[in-house]
């Protein structure tokens, strides 16, 4: 065994099988050490990775590196820093929890497909797909099929939205509390059924991850996620790959739910090499005061994709409604947060709800950063629209406890 450090799922060891003296097997655990699970696409080697997880408890103050293969030298000086300052749990043994397969280049994942995710690291299982519209301001915009700027926002460029797969999944809740670059574990937040307008609950442990995110590995275990929704969603079938297929349950839970559960629409902008991606939900309307609110949950994803070590201080948000009205937020960090982005721990992610007494408008705006030596730059948060739909307010099977939202 060849046991590595992953560098965006660095809680997890890795190890190759086969010969581990050979050179070929040298340059896979390499490719691994540096990272490039996010550029996976050109991964071709047809060896097995067995998946080890890791006990997350008290880290020694060192880690000794594994010797690297020649073609990797250049990496070694950067890669021995991230080793020692995500250490390894000393006196704990690493239990094996299956074989890595290799990522679809094209296609997408089955229901029952087991995953690591390739940023923030935890383990999960695809429930059903969907199909996104991608707004990518950082690709160059053709003349057709682009959405239109809202009002006041930065720049005139028009952006074609191309079709990308993103991922409904559980997320293992023993990696919960591991997943430090979110401010709290992802949940699918819905409109509670009384006359509370701003009552929310949330279904935690639930995600959308994009298709270049998974990391996809087998198991012979018959329950390898521990989340309380998933023997009552999936059931172990194994005739079937994956071996694990949808109950009824899963099935009808998906269909009385799509208006609240569908992704439609991401957005994504990079300014000063980083990148934010939105991606807005309706979330029904209420009646208050005798008038109509609309609520929409957004889920926001900042990702460093430079070398600098920079910290986020300010957002700056402007919110316009159909109703004519243009609200403007400022305020320190998010959610109560101000994280910092390095190349350990490039990315952030977290959610917020805003309300209109409008069934459309368009959000905005930027955040504030700061570099190591305090210097203050801005960066872009992409236009998005606020639409909602018919609304039909979710009131029907939603198994398991949920949680009361403020």
């Amino acid at each position: 065994m060849y046991p590595v450090m992953h560098r965006r799922a660095s809680d997890y060891g890795l190890a190759q099988s086969g010969a581990s003296g050979s050179c070929q097997t040298k340059m896979a655990a390499c490719a691994i050490r540096r990272g490039l699970w996010s550029t996976v696409s050109g991964y071709r080697r047809r060896q097995a990775l067995r998946v080890l997880n890791v006990d997350f408890n008290s880290r020694p103050e060192s880690y000794r590196q594994p010797s690297l293969c020649s073609s990797c030298s250049p990496f070694a000086a950067a890669q021995a820093r991230l080793l020692s300052s995500r250490n390894r749990p000393e006196g704990k043994v690493l239990e094996t929890v299956g074989v890595f397969e290799a990522p679809k280049q094209h296609g997408k994942y089955e229901t029952g497909q087991l995953f690591l995710h390739s940023v923030f690291g935890y383990r999960g299982i695809v429930l059903f797909p969907w199909h996104a519209r991608l707004y990518d301001r950082d690709v160059t915009p053709p003349t057709t099929e682009s959405k239109s700027e809202p009002p006041g926002t930065h720049g005139s460029k028009e952006v074609k939205g191309k079709t990308h797969t993103y991922y409904q999944v559980l997320i293992d809740t023993r990696d919960c509390p591991h997943i430090s670059q979110r401010s709290q574990t992802e949940a699918v937040t819905f409109l509670a059924n009384h006359d509370d307008s701003r009552a929310l609950y949330a279904i935690p442990g639930l995600d959308y991850v994009s298709h270049e995110d998974i990391l996809p590995y087998s198991s012979t275990d018959q329950v390898p996620i521990q989340h309380e929704l998933f023997e009552r969603f999936l059931m172990f079938n194994p005739s079937k790959v994956p071996p694990f297929i949808p109950r009824d349950t899963l099935r009808a839970w998906q269909e009385k739910n799509h208006p609240w559960l569908e992704l439609s629409d991401v957005h994504r902008e990079t300014t000063e090499n980083i990148r934010v991606t939105v991606i807005p939900f309706y979330m029904g309307m209420r009646e208050a005061q005798n008038s109509h609110v609309y609520w929409w949950r957004y889920c926001i994803r900042l990702e460093n994709m430079g070398n600098e070590v920079v910290q986020l201080r300010e957002r700056h948000w402007r919110i316009f409604s159909l109703s004519g009205t243009l609200e403007t937020v400022r305020g320190r960090g998010v959610v109560g947060r101000e994280p910092v982005l390095s190349k350990e721990q490039p990315a952030f992610q977290y959610s917020s709800h805003v309300s209109l007494q409008a069934p459309s408008g368009h959000m905005w705006g930027s955040y504030r950063l700061e570099r190591p030596n305090g210097t203050f730059f801005d960066i872009r948060i992409p236009p998005f629209s606020l639409e909602s739909k018919k609304d039909d307010t979710p009131n029907g099977f939603l198994p398991g406890p949920f949680s009361s939202l403020p």
